[in-house]
């Protein structure tokens, strides 16, 4: 049987690492952000069900200017752009702990070796865990089963994706009492280990749709509504290339010119409104005018400035780094160009990156993370 972690009360540090190494003890309890903290519920709640499965998109952070405040949730139709989590009731643990009982890839099965089954090392682990203590869950103890669907590193919210379909996946198992804040705080204590202190993946993965991040004290989100008659779809090319996120925020300048800071600000402004308004064509013209964080980013990628030009000399309406990367995103309205726009941006980097890349034709998922199974108590 895997590790199992506390989830409740006593606070001990927990880092969320995709290490296979581990030398912690088997039951230990999980430190929250001092600046943000997920309550801890006194309700001791009973089960819902025996177990559930809960699946989480993946997500586009940052959208161009919108660094760490700004993210997006896009999913395709056989949810395979996304992980999923099943949870279940496990009466051979210590109650109030959570287990993670298997890690599955079908499409890349050396990616599972590398993922910790150890819970305070494992995206899903900890969110599974914050969801459990979220809720005050001390009398049953829930083992996970995490299916990856997506690459590590990838820039398409990997670690946000486990994290959000685990607490999604407790939080159904006793009866989805929580309230949407703290679901996105559960999966914040995950994200902020692994890839810094920022929502503009875990609350899109959470909440589907396009989110602004407005603060963290106080906490607050806002879910940017889009007209249902936007038919925003975005090609996804994956090159055969890491780029942690680490490095990523290594590069980052330290000081922004003032006319900088205004031109992104601006940018950032025009996206939120025409997100609101539906207006597919600013919202690529925005996403593609970030002038202080994809010109220091695009240079580690091999290719992307090439991958940039094909994809808008191919007809989409923008085109910028996916989070950190390596992932280029093309935002186009409708599908009808998406092949024809997702081969030409993989050649671009076969040609002049000289990387392998693949493509996916996503469309913005407004659901977020949801349950697709249930198991009921016998």
């Amino acid at each position: 049987m895997a590790a199992a972690a506390a989830a409740a009360a006593s606070p001990a540090t927990a880092p969320c690492f995709p290490s296979t190494h581990c030398t912690r003890p088997a039951l230990i309890s999980l430190r929250f952000s001092r600046r943000v903290k997920v309550a801890a519920s006194t309700d001791n709640p009973s089960p819902a069900f025996n177990s559930v499965t809960a699946f989480a998109p993946a997500t586009v952070a940052n959208l161009g200017p919108g660094f760490d405040f700004l993210g997006c949730a896009v999913a395709d139709a056989s949810l395979s752009l996304g992980d999923t989590v099943t949870a279940t009731l496990d009466p051979s643990l210590p109650p109030g702990t959570v287990a993670i009982a298997s890690i599955t890839s079908p499409s890349r099965p050396s990616l599972a070796t590398r993922l910790s089954r150890d819970p305070l090392r494992n995206c899903a682990g900890v969110g599974a865990i914050a969801a459990l203590r979220a809720l005050g869950v001390r009398s049953h103890a829930v083992s996970i089963h995490l299916t990856k669907g997506l690459p590590l590193g990838s820039g398409l919210g990997s670690s946000a994706a486990s994290a959000a379909a685990a607490a999604k996946a407790v939080d159904a198992l006793f009866g989805s009492r929580l309230p949407r804040d703290e679901l996105v705080l559960a999966g914040l204590e995950s994200e902020k280990a692994v890839s810094g202190f920022h929502a503009d993946n875990i609350a899109p993965a959470i909440l589907g749709g396009f989110v602004l991040i407005r603060s963290y004290d106080p906490f607050h989100l806002i879910p940017l509504s889009s007209p249902p008659a936007l038919r925003l779809h975005f090609v996804l090319v994956t090159p055969d290339f890491e780029a942690p996120t680490s490095k990523m925020r290594a590069a980052l300048p330290k000081q922004v010119a003032v006319q900088q800071h205004v031109r992104n600000s601006s940018q950032a402004a025009a996206l939120v409104a025409a997100v609101l308004q539906g207006d597919a064509g600013v919202i690529g013209s925005a996403m593609s005018s970030d002038c202080i964080v994809e010109p220091t980013r695009a240079p580690l990628i091999p290719g992307m400035a090439a991958v940039k030009a094909a994809a808008l000399e191919a007809g989409a309406l923008g085109c910028t780094i996916s989070g950190a990367g390596p992932t280029a995103v093309a935002v186009i309205e409708g599908e009808e160009k998406g092949d024809e726009v997702g081969r030409r941006m993989v050649e671009a980097f076969a040609s002049v990156g000289k990387l392998k890349a693949t493509y996916t034709v996503a469309q913005l998922d407004r659901v977020g993370a949801r349950v697709i199974a249930t198991s009921n108590l016998e």
